[in-house]
């Protein structure tokens, strides 16, 4: 089929590719503009510019899709279908019902469940044992549109948000595929979500990473395993920011030895081992096993130990 592809960050990337490798013609890569990166404000081309461009794709990146004369360029295009996957822009009906299959979605959840954005994190920061992917045929609401098909995945202990992303990427470009050779061969089926169990998400930013202490051990290793390696969880340390990579929950470890009770207010250390070091939260106790302080380098506990002495009773946050 003739596509049209629209699409911005390194998960749009594989779906892209695989549509490529299956054989349809990408006539037009549409992506959001280039956006000034770091202190040099040198511009960045998106993920998904850098690899259209490396098949020789003509790359589109209209402000506002919606737009009147953005519209028209996309008609010119005379493309079967438009694939969309996280490309960051709200189509307008005009859009929506141009092509002759319509407008293709890969959203990063099992439908309706966690509509809107970051799908992906908030599935680990909520300790989510299963998730997926699912394609839909888009209408004029955000991710409410029928589903075509639906691939579960089971999340692992040690999941990251990055890890997650990585694994859901590979599945929707393989789902993608399969949506279309239903839809050009006329037997894809059109699911009606059931609207009364969608949930919503917001989309991450860096505020969410502090680490509240008074929340539970639990909660705070699958916020630090959500948010690895954007936007990261982080608290302070004598003033200086200092970033969680990894911790375990330790809810029946004995502190008593350690420290009084006194001393075991939510953020405080109550324990430091060769290769951890133990805080009390509101409900048990997080080891943090790999940390970055501000202007230094990511590491294990043991190492950031090694050039930084920590006592016990000294509170984080």
């Amino acid at each position: 089929m003739k596509v049209i592809f629209m699409g911005t960050p390194d998960f749009s990337v594989q779906t892209l590719e695989m549509l490529i490798q299956a054989g349809h013609e990408v006539v037009l890569v549409v992506t959001q503009p280039d956006k000034p990166k770091n202190r040099g404000k040198m511009m960045q081309h998106s993920p998904v510019k850098e690899a259209a461009l490396a098949h020789g794709i003509e790359v589109y990146q209209p402000k506002r899709v919606r737009e009147p004369e953005c519209v028209e360029y996309l008609r010119k295009q005379e493309a079967d279908i438009i694939v969309v996957v996280a490309f960051g822009q709200i189509l307008s009906k005009e859009i929506l019902e141009m092509p002759a299959f319509g407008c293709i979605n890969v959203h990063a959840s099992l439908l309706p469940k966690y509509r809107g954005a970051a799908p992906i994190q908030w599935a680990v920061i909520h300790g989510e044992k299963v998730t997926g992917v699912t394609t839909m045929r888009m209408d004029e609401g955000i991710d409410t549109g029928d589903m075509i098909l639906r691939k579960e995945v089971v999340l692992r202990e040690d999941e990251t948000g990055g890890s997650l992303f990585e694994r859901l990427a590979k599945e929707g470009a393989d789902l993608c595929v399969k949506t279309l050779e239903m839809i050009e061969q006329g037997t894809a089926v059109y699911t009606p979500q059931n609207h009364e169990e969608a949930t919503y998400t917001t989309m991450m930013k860096k505020k969410l990473g502090e680490i509240v202490w008074t929340k539970s051990a639990q909660e705070l290793e699958r916020l630090i395993r959500g948010l690895d390696p954007w936007p990261s969880a982080y608290t302070y340390l004598d003033g200086k920011t200092l970033k969680i990579w990894r911790a375990a929950v330790k809810e029946h470890i004995a502190v008593t030895e350690h420290c009084d009770a006194r001393e075991r207010q939510p953020g405080t250390i109550v324990g430091v081992t060769k290769s951890a070091i133990e805080v009390q939260t509101g409900q048990g106790i997080l080891s943090l096993e790999e940390l970055q302080l501000e202007g230094k380098r990511r590491m294990t506990a043991d190492a950031f130990l090694r050039g930084f002495s920590l006592e016990i009773g000294k509170k984080l946050g």
